[in-house]
């Protein structure tokens, strides 16, 4: 299937270039095959703009006045800003367009470039920062779960996982076995997992995360 016809209204593509034309072209570019797009002439006027709650991709012109692409890009992260970006310069030379890709830009390309060419690194873009929004929103969802676990909780949780019996958790935390029964029902049942495999699984992906986000 042609790329151009995977456009959809439920993601957008930011345009930052000072060359009025520019903006202009792909503006009309990108609204011709569906996609949702939103033009700046600056940095500094993306950077305090709203964005919108959807996946995203960012194209971004290399020179600029004021603060420079290269610049901004290497600022992103410090912003809260993590938009798959695509260069576009009329000006690139390969150290630019090497730096570009190590700072993290999935495509750079060189006007004039062709439509396609620009349609499919864009969609590119859109798919990473889609793949990038779920991974977020499903460890915010086992965030939530865990800390609905309480203390005592818990701490049985972090002791079956490792393969503990329960009369071996019991004796460990000092409490009944018929306690620790009713703990560990509670834990699947508030960490929606249908096996302990499940259960297992929840908890590697909780120590990938740090000791704040977990207590808190």
């Amino acid at each position: 299937m042609d790329a151009r016809n995977k456009f959809t209204g439920e993601t957008i593509v930011y345009v930052v270039d000072d060359d009025a034309s520019i903006r202009q072209a792909l503006d009309d570019l990108l609204s011709a095959v569906g996609q949702k797009v939103r033009c700046f002439a600056d940095a500094e006027s993306f950077i305090v703009a709203p964005k919108e709650n959807c996946p995203a991709c960012l194209i971004l012109d290399i020179r600029m006045p004021g603060l420079s692409g290269m610049d901004f890009h290497r600022r992103m992260a410090g912003l809260g800003l993590d938009y798959p970006v695509v260069f576009i310069t009329g000006h690139g030379d390969i150290a630019m367009g090497v730096e570009a890709m190590k700072n993290g830009a999935i495509e750079f390309l060189t006007k004039p470039f062709r439509d396609l060419d620009l349609l499919d690194a864009i969609q590119r873009g859109l798919a990473i920062d889609e793949a990038s929004q779920q991974k977020r929103a499903e460890g915010e969802a086992l965030l939530r779960r865990w800390r609905s676990l309480n203390a005592g909780e818990k701490q049985v949780a972090r002791l079956v996982v490792t393969g503990l019996l329960n009369k071996q958790t019991a004796g460990i935390l000092g409490v009944s076995e018929i306690t620790v029964k009713v703990r560990r029902a509670q834990i699947m049942r508030k960490m929606e997992a249908g096996s302990l495999p499940d259960l297992v699984r929840e908890m590697d992906r909780l120590r990938g995360l740090s000791p704040a986000d977990l207590e808190s």
